[in-house]
């Protein structure tokens, strides 16, 4: 990329730029965690970190990419033993993450003016796809967030000359690609941004094949040279990338690090130093046999085989819904900088074809209609974005240059007005009034409708004081499958997991479970238990001339448990209608206990 077209002295009027960078990222933050735990756990949610409770119990770990990068694996569990196993904490570190990510646009200070730089800050702040998936425990507002900002470190690594700034890009990179694999996706998009920008930049700017040539020599003589200055801190990065990787990607068994192999394997120390062979393997495993498993799972494209339209137009809903402001601004400030100044910034040119790279890739390689993809769509479109601010507002502070100061300041206003209106209202209904209602665009299908908060605390309650067996799940749907080694093994890991999000509350909970398939399975059990969960059948209603649906109890259960509470909770947005049987006089003895 080129030098910067913006002089050091355009920040030397104050520091008031940056005290409103800082600003925004405090609120940032604060809309991050306002009720952060209030949205009942996404499956995907409740699956990791079931894993993670897992992992937690056992001390066993290996790369599985069904559930991802092994970021959460090893960074959650000290947050839920210094704050709990709540909803609210297994979204800590999205949302700090993210919320410190409008930090970030003053890493740009050197190619966007002062006003360019506090959008971009807003946009990360605030843009509701980013805002919604920040207070969602999900590799992808971590992916996006730690690989948007080691690509702001690199911008500034080249327009500072600074080493250090290259070694903050590496780690926060490597982290990038602990938590998601399709931080490869970012590289190459990047790549393919600079390759758009090279090709502008010293091709079709260029008149002649020798002045191509001159700018293009020129271009990599000063890449060789960067080179040169800063050879041991490309190595130092490299390392450093792969030490990141290692550490978070190598096995673990009973707690310490571990190589899989014949009788058990081997146990990763103090031998490493005396065995090179082993410390051979053990980085292997860590880094290619990752990519190995990552590869056989993902890269074979079998699990991505759809028709590619739908996606698309899902996507494109999603982007339209959360951040259709924000995609108007970055196609003006696409234009106008391209198209109507002397010399383009490069920035500009990266950002937007790594955005318009992202629309068109994700539905090929996603394998499910899955609406935080656009965060990876929108996180590039704000660099543009903020320089279309700048544009709007630089043209209408100029045309109201002749009049008087409150006629510019009140034009100015009108227009920050007309941007932020649709953005915080899309924003609150989004994140805060339905973050789980199906009409929301935001909300994936595996989120469930209802709130199941109240019936959980109940079920913690239940399990905290009654000896013996405290839930059963019931029916085939959730006693189906292989048993796995994790409880409850009655239920079988298919009908385990068909139960989601319901794993992860019940093992946090400590709460001891049994299955039953059918009604001789239940009179094998030693006592009733005080509660029960089983899938709803569903029963056809005439009413005022329609015909509806609605779920009940099964007949088998409601006869069965005719003393107990009954709940009906809607597990998925439009579908998986659960009930839940509760023992009314063992949950009021416990509340008695509680209380006293």
């Amino acid at each position: 990329m080129e030098r910067p077209p913006f002089e050091s002295r355009d920040w030397d009027r104050g520091h008031t730029a940056t005290a409103v960078v800082v600003s925004i990222a405090v609120l940032a933050l604060l809309a991050r965690f306002v009720l952060l735990g209030d949205r009942v756990a996404h499956w995907d949610e409740a699956r990791v970190g079931f894993w993670i409770l897992d992992y937690m119990e056992t001390g066993n770990y290996s790369y599985s990419p069904v559930i991802h990068g092994p970021f959460y694996h090893h960074v959650n569990p000290l947050l839920f033993e210094w704050f709990g196993k709540t909803d609210a904490t297994m979204r800590i570190v999205p949302a700090l993450v993210t919320g410190l990510l409008p930090l970030t646009a003053l890493l740009f200070r050197s190619r966007l003016d002062r006003i360019e730089t506090v959008a971009l800050a807003a946009f990360l702040a605030f843009d509701p796809i980013v805002l919604y998936y920040s207070r969602f425990m999900r590799g992808d507002p971590l992916v996006g967030a730690f690989m948007f900002a080691g690509f702001a470190f690199l911008v500034r690594a080249i327009d500072t000359d600074r080493t250090g700034h290259l070694l903050a890009a590496s780690a926060l990179i490597a982290l990038g690609f602990t938590t998601k694999e399709n931080a490869f996706v970012y590289v190459l998009c990047w790549l393919g941004g600079l390759a758009v920008a090279f090709d502008h930049r010293f091709v079709t700017v260029h008149e002649g094949a020798q002045q191509r040539r001159t700018a293009v020599r020129d271009a990599l003589t000063r890449g060789w040279n960067w080179l040169g200055r800063h050879g041991i801190g490309v190595i130092a990065a490299v390392v450093e990338f792969f030490v990141v990787i290692i550490v978070f990607y190598a096995p673990r068994s009973n707690g310490r690090l571990h190589v899989p192999g014949p009788n058990g394997g081997s146990y990763v120390g103090w031998n490493a130093l005396t065995d090179p062979s082993l410390l051979g393997r053990f980085v292997w495993e860590a880094t290619a046999g990752s990519f190995e498993s990552f590869f056989s799972f993902w890269g074979n494209g079998s699990r991505s085989e759809h028709a590619y339209l739908p996606y698309l137009v899902d996507l494109l809903e999603t982007i339209g819904y959360g951040s259709f402001v924000l995609v108007g601004l970055a196609c003006i400030g696409f234009f106008i900088d391209r198209y109507a100044t002397e010399q383009p910034r490069a920035l500009l040119t990266i950002a937007f074809a790594w955005g318009v790279a992202s629309v068109f890739g994700y539905p090929i390689i996603t394998d499910i209609k899955a609406p935080w993809a656009a965060v990876h769509v929108v996180l590039p479109l704000m660099i543009p974005a903020a320089i279309g601010v700048g544009a709007l507002i630089r043209s209408v502070r100029a045309a109201a240059t002749p009049g008087p100061w409150w006629m510019r300041a009140g034009s100015i206003g009108l227009v920050l007005l007309v941007i932020s209106a649709p953005v915080a209202a899309v924003g609150a209904h989004s994140v805060y009034q339905a973050p789980q209602s199906p009409d929301n665009d935001l909300v994936q299908y595996a989120q469930p409708t209802d709130d199941i908060h109240p019936t959980v605390h109940e079920i913690e309650r239940i399990a905290a004081d009654n000896e013996g067996t405290d839930v059963v799940l019931y029916g085939q749907q959730f006693v189906n499958g292989d048993p796995i080694y994790q409880q409850p093994s009655c239920s079988g890991e298919s009908g385990w997991f068909d139960s989601l999000p319901l794993p992860w509350y019940l093992v946090r909970s400590d709460a001891s479970v049994a299955c039953a398939q059918s009604p001789a399975e239940l009179d094998q059990l030693d006592e009733e238990p005080p509660v029960v969960i089983a899938s709803a059948t569903h029963v056809q209603r005439n009413e005022s001339g329609e015909t509806v649906t609605e779920p009940v109890v099964p007949e088998e259960l409601d006869s069965r448990f005719e003393g107990y509470d009954a709940t009906i909770k809607r597990m998925r947005t439009t579908d998986t209608d659960v009930v839940f049987l509760i023992d009314r006089d063992r949950a009021n003895s416990t509340d008695t206990v509680g209380q006293g």
